[in-house]
């Protein structure tokens, strides 16, 4: 789980204005650093289950968020995955 400064850290890094928290450029960031957080996690806990479906929901959530902005903002989609060190294998 990110705590309040991380999470607010990566928020102000990604942020397209002042008061922007649900952007899908924030949605992607935020999602990507609880992703990493749960496969170290994970790499320690190799039955923890419940945490492996949390892990799956997450990395659903953040390629439905990728399609879209890859959608309607193909370059900011093309700076964000860049700036995170993604791939780009959404269709």
């Amino acid at each position: 789980m990110l705590s309040k400064k991380q999470k607010t850290t990566i928020i102000g890094k990604f942020s397209t204005h002042a008061t922007d928290t649900g952007s899908p450029q924030v949605q992607i960031a935020v999602l990507t650093a609880e992703i990493i957080e749960l496969t170290e996690h994970l790499k320690k806990h190799k039955k923890d289950y419940s945490s492996r479906q949390g892990l799956l929901k997450k990395v659903g959530q953040r390629r439905r968020l990728m399609r879209f902005l890859k959608k309607e903002d193909p370059k900011e989609f093309d700076k964000l995955i860049k700036s995170l060190k993604l791939k780009d294998n959404v269709a």
